[in-house]
């Protein structure tokens, strides 16, 4: 009687004893705190402020500028304008595009693929697309820059903001400005010629001044340019008797074909033929080079950026 007295006795007191340990155990353990919601961050761009939270994972570019942002900094959209030139990429970025959906064109961006997509960032231009911007936001937070062209590296900077990766974009254009630096020792002297540019178009002809694209690359790399192209300006159309104002020590051009029409091309062999254009030192001297339009000009971006540099040592590396 006594034992198993003393047994049950036993078994209650070591239960209690257990139970006591796990409570005092739950009440030491150090509650891990939950993780704090990403922080909402607000840019200022071409149309306003947007507010974006986090980090941007699934983004539509409605620029080809921008789609070289993007690649820059190691990341694929999920949807992207055509290029202006290529099926549907430029040469020089479409290795890195494969799965990315096409979603129009600059000037006419498919509203209902980009919604199908689910960004959850927009980016595009005020230039190109100002008129669907309130459309465009309310399938995600849409972010504009102010235009394209000689604005490449504040643009770059202003989506490196949206997508939350400015370590990265930093480390990107201090990447560019060498390539800037280590060019111009290469190219010593030769800087010091004057360097005209022009584009050529179906039955168009337009001098590029420094306030475009390769316009301004040229001038990081610190060429001089003729008296008629020396402008802080973008362009200036011109006739085929003002064929003059494109002579210099090196004329460099680019012909703006478009889908199997050659009619640009047709335009350069047309003007670059005639006895106003052979009289001009720069054909003369046989300095005049048909450079890659994609590169030089309708790409922008600083993939492109880079490799147009490229370009220029070699061009100059062959001039003596």
């Amino acid at each position: 009687m006594f034992t198993r007295a003393f047994t049950k006795g036993r078994i209650t007191a070591m239960l209690l004893v257990v139970l006591s340990l796990l409570v005092s155990a739950c009440g030491s353990q150090t509650t891990a705190p939950a993780p704090a919601a990403e922080e909402a961050r607000t840019i200022t761009h071409a149309m306003g402020e947007t507010k974006i939270t986090g980090t941007p994972q699934r983004i539509v570019v409605l620029t080809t500028q921008g789609t070289e942002s993007l690649l820059a900094l190691g990341i694929k959209p999920v949807g992207a304008v055509k290029s202006w030139i290529g099926d549907p990429w430029y040469d020089h970025i479409k290795d890195q595009m494969g799965g990315v959906e096409v979603v129009g064109d600059e000037t006419q961006p498919n509203m209902e693929l980009i919604a199908s997509l689910k960004p959850d960032l927009i980016l595009g231009t005020k230039v190109r697309q100002e008129k669907i911007y309130t459309q465009l936001s309310s399938i995600a937070p849409t972010v504009f820059t102010e235009n394209l062209g000689d604005s490449m590296i504040e643009n770059f900077e202003l989506y490196t903001q949206a997508l939350n990766k400015e370590a990265e974009g930093k480390a990107v254009l201090d990447a560019f400005n060498k390539t800037i630096e280590e060019a111009k020792p290469k190219l010593g002297d030769k800087t010091k010629m004057q360097v005209s540019m022009a584009r050529f178009q179906p039955g168009k002809v337009r001098a590029y001044l420094k306030n475009n694209f390769a316009g301004v690359i040229l001038d990081k790399i610190g060429f001089a340019r003729p008296e008629a192209q020396n402008k802080d300006e973008f362009t200036q159309d011109i006739a085929k008797e003002q064929i003059n104002l494109l002579d210099g020590d090196v004329f460099f051009y680019f012909t703006s074909d478009r889908e199997g029409d050659d009619g640009a091309t047709k335009t350069a062999k047309e003007w670059l033929s005639d006895p106003l254009a052979q009289n001009m030192k720069v054909v003369k001297t046989g300095r005049a080079y048909l450079v890659n339009e994609a590169i030089w000009n309708s790409s922008g971006g600083i993939l492109a950026a880079e490799l147009m540099v490229k370009d220029v040592e070699r061009i100059f590396g062959e001039i003596k």
